[in-house]
């Protein structure tokens, strides 16, 4: 008779331990559902491997950073890189990893690591090396090479404050092969290019060495995309 007093007690304890047990799986779901909505949101923040982007100084936040199909009449004679207010497809960049270390689609760009900015209009590379600017006869930033033809000459380190390049955020990037900063030097240019400045690369960087995305298209890790509105090597010869 004692069992039987003692079995209904077990069996509502063994109910109560399964209601607790379902009630935590629903918990620790519903907390790794709230953790990946909010990493996935981060996600979306950040300045990703294969967007495409443009990037305004902050000291002179009209203008982009640009380049066209016009070469340099000294220097390199490799095609000119500007910043331009003009709002047209020739300030767009693809943000991509270097040949060393690729990154993948949809890929947070990490602060301190290394990419290249490939124009999408000319499909060159920013690009930089010892040649002398043409107006202030500072290092030259170019673009050159392409799809397929590429060497370190193309790397740029981002540095920014956060663990990611987020959208909108100031960044600096840092010529790697020359170990300056890409810049402007306050001086524009006349025809063909009236009006444009001149972007060059300076030893220690300065209020003209900031930059931020201002519109693009931001791939996410799902190959999906967002739009943001306004607001082997090749040799130098």
């Amino acid at each position: 008779m004692k069992f039987l007093a003692i079995a209904p007690s077990i069996q509502a304890n063994t109910h109560v331990l399964h209601n607790i047990r379902y009630l935590t799986i629903l918990v620790v779901i519903g907390y790794i559902t709230t953790i990946a909505t909010q990493t996935l949101a981060e996600i979306v923040d950040h300045v990703t491997c294969g967007s495409v982007v443009k990037l305004a100084n902050e000291a002179k936040p009209k203008v982009r950073l640009h380049s066209h199909d016009v070469k340099y009449g000294s220097g390199s004679g490799q095609q000119s890189v500007t910043a331009a207010e003009n709002q047209d497809t020739n300030s767009y960049w693809s943000i991509l990893g270097t040949n060393s270390n690729q990154c993948n689609r949809g890929e947070p760009i990490e602060c301190g690591s290394q990419v290249r900015l490939q124009h999408v209009q000319t499909r060159k590379f920013l690009h930089s090396h010892l040649f002398k600017s043409p107006l202030s006869s500072q290092q030259e930033v170019s673009a050159f090479g392409g799809d397929g033809e590429s060497d370190t000459g193309d790397h740029w380190m981002i540095y920014c404050k956060t663990k990611y390049w987020q959208k909108g955020e100031s960044a600096r990037l840092k010529h790697v092969d020359t170990d300056t900063w890409l810049s402007l030097s306050g001086n524009t240019y006349g025809r063909p290019i009236y009006g444009q400045m001149e972007v060059i690369c300076t030893p220690s960087s300065d209020a003209m060495s900031h930059w931020k995305t201002v519109e693009g298209v931001f791939v996410q890790p799902t190959g999906k995309t967002t739009e943001t509105p306004p607001y082997p090597e090749h040799n130098e010869l």
